[in-house]
């Protein structure tokens, strides 16, 4: 009996794993594929379904799929049985940098690059934007994502010089210069009400220029 355990052990350690299970957690917009995920899940240097069960080194096969710029998570599990899941979670992206090398800024502040499986409806961020300073304009785009009002409307970051932050909304011509980050609340309140106001009255159409840069008041240079 002991042998027969034995030999029925050691029949299920150099059993080869068969096609992994893989499933994407969170949204359902796939900037990563099934087929990627399978490509990355390699150990030296050999997929894993070329591989025994006994050999698969589940901490190996995580480190591996994080190392994907589009994952933020994973986690790989093995069955008694050896059916081996991938359990993903991309991240996710909330601004899209107009580089010659375009690329997202995803809701971490992280770099993220761009899919060719799926593109990501963002604002799309301009001006002088460097890869590893993304701080400033990152802070206003997370500001947009979490607002229903900005995120339906701001199509455009622009980041100047001096780090000052204009933008661009859906369906008007006119340019709104933020300035600093300093008091982001209280502008964004003003110019919700700016834009309102001028809906109604409608009058947006009117301006060059929306200037929140004092937060007591919404300045406009007509064109």
């Amino acid at each position: 009996m002991g042998g027969l355990f034995a030999f029925s052990n050691h029949r299920n350690d150099v059993r080869k794993i068969a096609e992994p299970s893989i499933k994407f957690l969170g949204e359902n917009k796939l900037f990563i594929t099934e087929a990627t995920v399978s490509k990355l899940l390699i150990q030296n240097q050999r997929p894993v379904t070329e591989q025994p069960k006994e050999i698969i080194d589940l901490n190996e096969l995580e480190i591996a799929l994080k190392s994907n710029p589009m994952i933020k998570e994973a986690e790989v599990f093995m069955s008694v049985n050896g059916e081996l899941s991938a359990e993903i979670e991309q991240k996710r992206p909330i601004a899209r940098v107009n580089a010659n090398v375009s690329y997202y800024i995803d809701d971490e502040g992280s770099f993220m690059p761009l899919s060719s499986n799926y593109a990501a409806r963002v604002p799309l961020v301009t001006g002088n934007i460097k890869k590893n300073d993304l701080e400033t304009v990152f802070q206003f785009a997370k500001a947009v994502d979490e607002d229903e009002f900005l995120k339906k409307h701001v199509i455009e970051i622009r980041q100047n010089n001096d780090k000052t932050i204009d933008f661009k909304i859906r369906k008007s011509d006119f340019l709104v210069h933020l300035g600093t980050l300093n008091k982001l609340e209280k502008k964004i309140n003003n110019f919700k009400a700016f834009y309102q106001k001028g809906l109604k009255d409608k009058i947006l159409d009117n301006y060059k220029q929306v200037n929140l840069k004092f937060d007591k008041q919404v300045i406009c240079t007509k064109k």
